[in-house]
């Protein structure tokens, strides 16, 4: 065997093993990523459902034992609610928020902030407790350059006033619950978009500016908790 035919079988076997080790690695790489969703999908839908019967529950309950935002049961709640959003923001981070089972779980986790801020104002309806809500619309298709921003403001008020209560929506998502809302809160499509206690504005520049738009003294005197995620 010449030299140059050596030469050429060595780099064409090192082209084979150096092509199989790349096929190899996407095909783990898929598998890890797949598993991974999966994992989180099944441990997303569970809690989805506990939080479901938690809504169930909460909502038989009398206003004494709702009201109260040191109650274990609304903490307990709460939590959870805050928990969920911060798994589902990982998985759109590691994932993408364009993955057909992220979007399932992200329509999952807004029926379920719908329907806490339905319950949310149908308790202070019921048992004249003041609250403060924030509806939040943002966009994942990457056209909202002030949607970061804005998302740390609240995040920061949040912090600051744990009691404000806050949803966070994609505006875009394919989900008919979620359009209705929209509709019917009067939800402006200029993104970032807030319903502030049912009055609508849009556009974020500064953080005084946003706080400017809640009433006047609602900021120091909420009285539920948030579900921002």
């Amino acid at each position: 065997m010449s030299d140059v035919t050596r030469n050429v079988l060595l780099a064409l076997g090192i082209t084979v093993v150096t092509v199989g080790t790349i096929a190899y690695s996407v095909s783990y790489l898929n598998r890890t990523r797949i598993d991974t969703l999966d994992q989180m999908q099944a441990q997303l839908s569970v809690e989805a459902l506990s939080l479901e019967t938690q809504f169930s529950l909460l909502e038989s309950a009398p206003c004494d034992e709702t009201v109260d935002s040191t109650n274990p049961t609304i903490t307990s709640f709460t939590s959870s609610m805050d928990d969920l959003g911060r798994k589902l923001s990982y998985t759109q981070d590691q994932l993408g928020a364009d993955n057909p089972q992220v979007q399932q779980l992200e329509r999952q986790y807004s029926l379920l902030e719908i329907r806490d801020y339905l319950l949310t104002k149908k308790i202070a309806t019921a048992c004249h407790t003041k609250t403060v809500t924030v509806l939040y619309f943002y966009s994942n298709t990457g056209t909202c350059a002030a949607c970061d921003q804005a998302g740390n403001a609240l995040s920061y008020l949040h912090n600051t006033f744990p009691a404000l209560r806050v949803y966070s929506f994609d505006y875009h998502l394919d989900l008919g619950a979620l359009q209705t809302l929209i509709s019917l809160t009067k939800a402006s499509s200029t993104l970032p978009s807030f319903v502030i206690n049912g009055v609508p504005s849009s556009g974020f520049t500064t953080l005084a500016d946003l706080e400017s738009r809640f009433p006047p003294g609602a900021l120091a005197t909420t009285s539920a908790t948030s579900t921002a995620k």
